[in-house]
């Protein structure tokens, strides 16, 4: 179990960032066969990204759900080619699902993602009672001084 934290902390990060939001939903359970292989994908995502060398830009990641993840990257430049380059499994993965869902008219399930690029200083982050988590897990985590600064 990750340290808890009882202070009230912020996120700084220096720089710009990329905030990537991925998910999927399952829109019918009983269908396993259907998205197991994705969700399986999924978890194998993750788990490549913490593999992945430095210099893809990655910074880290958190779970917001059973099938959904805030990703944090360098830059879109960096997400877009972490994406299209070889050897990653989630290009494989998602032309799967495009094909597959062309021809599934009850899709057994939905993938989403969003992206937004932060300019360095616009965002605002407040931890407290609980381990590093999101942008204070990629970033540094500092102790909260003043009401003002949690909102960067």
């Amino acid at each position: 179990m990750s340290m808890i934290i009882p202070n009230r902390m912020t996120a700084q990060v220096e720089g710009p960032f990329v905030v990537f939001l991925v998910g999927m939903r399952i829109n019918r359970p009983f269908r396993v066969q259907e998205w197991l292989p994705m969700v399986k994908a999924f978890s194998d995502l993750k788990k490549e990204l913490y593999e992945s060398h430095s210099d893809s830009g990655f910074m880290g990641c958190s779970n917001l759900g059973f099938l959904t993840q805030a990703q944090y990257w360098r830059s879109l430049e960096h997400l877009e080619s972490y994406i299209q380059g070889d050897g990653r499994s989630i290009w494989p993965a998602w032309d799967d699902f495009t094909q597959k869902s062309q021809s599934n008219e009850r899709r057994a399930f939905g993938v989403w993602y969003e992206a937004f690029l932060v300019e360095d200083g616009a965002y605002s982050s407040l931890y407290t009672g609980m381990p590093a988590h999101g942008l204070g897990k990629c970033g540094s985590l500092n102790p909260l001084r003043s009401k003002s600064q949690a909102a960067q």
